[in-house]
């Protein structure tokens, strides 16, 4: 039961990681798109530009929460003294990058919405 446990956790940990890539990959991707279409095409105008680095760090800190959640359950499998030390730097180090994006996310709505 307890192999099936650790298999079952490997493979949702790859898919975390997976995902976390993937929504990064496409929130930069989006990002880019709309600096493309309303920058570059049209008048450059903050409140686009803005928008499209909103988007990015939304994707920004999803992605940095399935990391997260990947990095938990790595450990949770298979813990050492070593793997738990680990992984507190990682979440500390993760969790102030994403208080701060989120902090500078709102006050960037809050620029547009004034």
């Amino acid at each position: 039961m307890q192999n099936i446990a650790k298999t079952l956790a490997a493979y949702v940990v790859v898919f975390a990681e997976t995902a976390a890539a993937f929504i990064i990959v496409a929130g930069a991707l989006h990002a880019l798109w709309i600096f493309i279409r309303r920058s570059l095409l049209k008048a450059r105008c903050y409140r686009d530009i803005t928008m499209g680095r909103m988007k990015l760090g939304h994707s920004l800190l999803l992605g940095l929460d399935f990391l997260i959640g990947a990095d938990i359950l790595r450990t949770v499998v298979t813990p050492n003294w070593n793997d738990i030390g680990q992984l507190a730097s990682i979440i500390a180090i993760r969790t102030v990058l994403n208080f701060f994006l989120m902090r500078e996310l709102e006050q960037e709505e809050r620029e547009i919405t004034q």
